[in-house]
């Protein structure tokens, strides 16, 4: 896999000294042996467009569950720090291939789980159970070459590396692997021979009988006259044994007691032979793997990521280079994507985007609201360089069609909504607004924007507002931008949103020039 080169845009300073490093539990949350996981998504990821990223980033995974880890926000900056840290060490070639290797390989024990729960006959039951715990030793011991050969700097994957070497070198395990490869080489010796006369079957031991098929091989080998088509007709490959089968199995097993037996009890005293703190690093590595393996197309495309620095103190909030990930990740191409800077100083707190229609605005909108998740999850960004804000509560109100079943008017619903986002929110909060009210009159949504604004100042909020009323980047602690067009053709929008007055006026002068009914155009060809 590609790794995508992510910028290192934190002021967060790497944990060099792991001397007082606590024992391993998660590679999401420091010290603990879980979080509290979010069973579904937050309210916004419709308006901001996450839950396609989701969607596509998860694919293939669904048996590991990691939705909850995309939902659930950090609870504080050093749990963001600790998961930056462990997405940096991924970011190594070797390292990431590695871990790729391993939970292929638990992948692979799990299906032989699944398949010695899912048969009938006993001996098969134990071959794919002894199956499984084979692949599990390998995929241990894998692991361990890969993370001690590796250079780590994060508190996460050095924690594991040392509870790795402890299990590895614990008698459980150990006992474990030198008891599974005797038992799988016990078996590689058992060579039986079956007879078949009629309806009659029988089974014996392998005393040093002709092979006839070798001798009908070495007898017709003197025929070849180079490669021939294959005639012979594959077997279907059965998950579970047929009873015939079964019963040749069975009278193995009998003819060879002193490697099935203890086969036998292989299998009752390994039952649950898989360590928990293996099966936490199996599932939640693989948040971080899907978000890198995601991010790796995008980012060869030459669109830049970057670690952002997350305060919950500065307001100052900015990102350069930034773009809709969701977007992105349809469109595939960095040609097709265009990239928007955006920041705050104090005491500017809201941004007021305004522009002519499809200009890229509602999209800015959802990159602030993505861009903030993101960084609350510990995930690298897209940008060259980004600081971010610790929320405890992120709001979106985007325009939707109005619902024939609701019995309140659009415009009721809009108040409603606000109301409970303002009644709910605190100074900790984010809110990204897009063209609400826009189903009253002009002078009713100046009004009702004006309140709303002022009240969003009043709790000192940060947010973002898509709105056609330009004149509402006059209140205090805001600022305007505005999504641009092409100059020499005003139809043609550049999906670019940068500072500016917000003065609708000039693009309707715009199209008035491109047209010809300027009022001094008007006049010259009247007085003609």
């Amino acid at each position: 896999m590609s790794v995508p080169k992510i910028a290192d845009a934190t002021s967060v300073p790497l944990i060099e000294d792991h001397s007082g490093i606590r024992p391993f539990a998660s590679l999401m949350y420091d010290g603990h042996a879980s979080g509290q996981e979010v069973p579904g998504p937050p309210p916004y990821f419709t308006d901001s467009n996450l839950g396609q990223v989701l969607e596509s980033l998860y694919k293939g995974r669904e048996e590991f569950d990691l939705a909850p880890f995309f939902y659930s926000t950090a609870p504080n900056l050093e749990t963001i720090s600790y998961r930056q840290e462990i997405f940096r060490d991924l970011q190594d070639r070797s390292l990431i291939s590695g871990v790729q290797r391993f939970g292929a390989q638990m992948r692979k024990m799990r299906s032989y789980l699944r398949g010695a729960h899912a048969v009938r006959y006993k001996y098969q039951r134990e071959g794919f159970f002894l199956d499984a715990a084979r692949t599990y030793c390998e995929a241990i011991v894998t692991l361990q070459g890969v993370l001690s050969g590796s250079d780590l700097h994060s508190r996460g994957l050095k924690s594991f590396r040392r509870c790795l070497d402890d299990y590895v070198s614990s008698e459980k395990f150990r006992n474990l692997a030198d008891d599974t490869r005797q038992r799988v080489d016990d078996l590689a010796r058992v060579v039986y021979l079956v007879t078949i006369q009629g309806s009659r079957v029988t089974v014996s031991r392998y005393e040093g009988e002709s092979d006839y098929s070798a001798e009908i091989l070495q007898t017709f080998d003197r025929f070849k006259r180079g490669a021939a088509k294959d005639y012979r007709v594959a077997f279907r490959d059965l998950p579970e044994m047929n009873h015939v089968e079964a019963q040749i199995s069975e009278l193995v097993a009998k003819l060879f007691p002193e490697i099935f037996e203890p086969l036998d009890k292989y299998c009752l005293q390994y039952a649950d032979f898989r360590d928990t703190k293996i099966d936490v690093f199996d599932r939640e590595v693989q948040f971080y793997l899907a978000y890198l393996e995601f991010l790796a197309p995008i980012g060869s495309s030459g669109l830049p990521f970057c670690f952002p620095e997350v305060t919950d103190q500065s307001k100052e909030v900015f990102a350069e280079a930034t773009f809709d990930l969701a977007l992105a990740n349809k469109l595939g191409s960095q040609n097709n994507v265009v990239v928007n800077d955006f920041f705050l100083k104090d005491p500017e707190r809201i941004i007021i985007v305004s522009g002519p229609n499809q200009g890229g605005k509602t999209t800015f909108a959802r990159t602030f609201a993505q861009l903030h998740h993101l960084a609350n999850i510990g995930c690298p960004v897209p940008g060259k360089r980004a600081r971010l804000f610790h929320f405890d509560q992120l709001f979106t109100q985007f325009e939707k069609e109005e619902d024939l079943d609701n019995l309140a008017g659009k415009l009721e619903t809009d108040l409603l909504r606000i109301h409970e986002t303002l009644s709910a929110a605190t100074s900790q909060s984010i809110i990204v607004l897009n063209e609400v009210f826009s189903s009253t009159t002009l002078h009713d949504a100046r009004f009702l924007g004006q309140r709303m604004l002022e009240r969003i100042i009043e709790l000192d909020l940060l947010a973002v507002y898509v709105t056609f009323i330009d004149e509402l980047a006059t209140l205090p602690k805001t600022v305007s931008m505005i999504s641009t067009i092409v100059p020499e053709d005003p139809a043609v929008r550049t999906y670019k949103v940068v500072r500016g007055d917000a003065n609708g006026l000039a693009y309707a002068m715009a199209i008035a020039e491109k047209h010809g009914v300027t009022y001094e155009r008007l006049r010259e060809r009247f007085s003609r």
